[in-house]
């Protein structure tokens, strides 16, 4: 059996929905066709496999292959492994992607990341929040890596997002913080997304040319043996 450290991520002020991650910190005897199968029973958007906790080293895997980087299992993962090891960790080192800048700020944990590391989302402007909510699942079978939105408020930079990743074998992402990531290419400011049933991502340019900071609030959903 493996022990999977389950956290929520991106979750509302109050703690509520967000985008479930497993972790599973001991890594050890794991060869990459067991990571896989673990990361495909337990079905969640992302899996991540530390390969070394005091230099928070990972891998992320979908239920369906691994990839560089994506947004939620680092903010995840940096709040995971600072409650851990009671340590601050500054950076966290995805094994196939740049180092990540990662740090707390009024109870928000971010990441900074290379965007070109991130998938290639694309994504599709409405006009309304209400057409991004009756959206179905998936919109067609030609959106397989997009994420739809329209502006709450431009003025304030809120937006409603809803995403879709049929090519990772995720029919629709609770929250994701790689598409935020990608949308500061689109939307070059501060934007406060809500996305899924009710998550909550912040995201900003950084100053580092080619990066941008993903940021979001991170609960304890329990332990798992898989």
């Amino acid at each position: 059996m493996v022990d999977v450290e389950v956290v929520n991520v991106f979750t509302d002020a109050q703690g509520r929905y967000g985008n479930p991650l497993g972790v599973v910190l001991e890594t050890a005897g794991l060869d990459d066709a067991r990571r896989q199968a673990l990361a495909t029973e337990l079905n969640f958007s992302e899996t991540v496999f530390v390969e070394d906790v005091a230099e928070a080293r990972l891998r992320i895997f979908t239920p369906s292959s691994e990839i560089p980087l994506a947004g939620h299992p680092l903010v995840g993962a940096s709040w995971l492994l600072t409650q851990v090891t009671g340590m601050t960790v500054e950076t966290l080192r995805p094994l196939r992607a740049a180092n990540v800048d990662t740090w707390t700020e009024d109870g928000v944990t971010w990441v900074r990341a290379r965007i070109e590391d991130a998938p290639a989302w694309r994504f599709v402007q409405l006009e309304t929040p209400a057409e991004v909510e009756a959206l179905a699942v998936p919109p067609g079978p030609e959106y397989d890596l997009h994420e739809f939105w329209a502006w709450q408020d431009e003025t304030k930079g809120t937006l409603r997002a809803r995403v879709f990743a049929s090519r990772y074998d995720i029919a629709e992402d609770e929250a994701t913080g790689s598409g935020a990531l990608r949308l500061l290419e689109v939307l070059p400011r501060a934007l406060v997304i809500t996305q899924g049933r009710g998550s909550v991502l912040y995201a900003r340019p950084a100053q580092q040319a080619g990066r941008g900071e993903v940021g979001g609030r991170v609960v304890s959903a329990g332990r798992r043996s898989v």
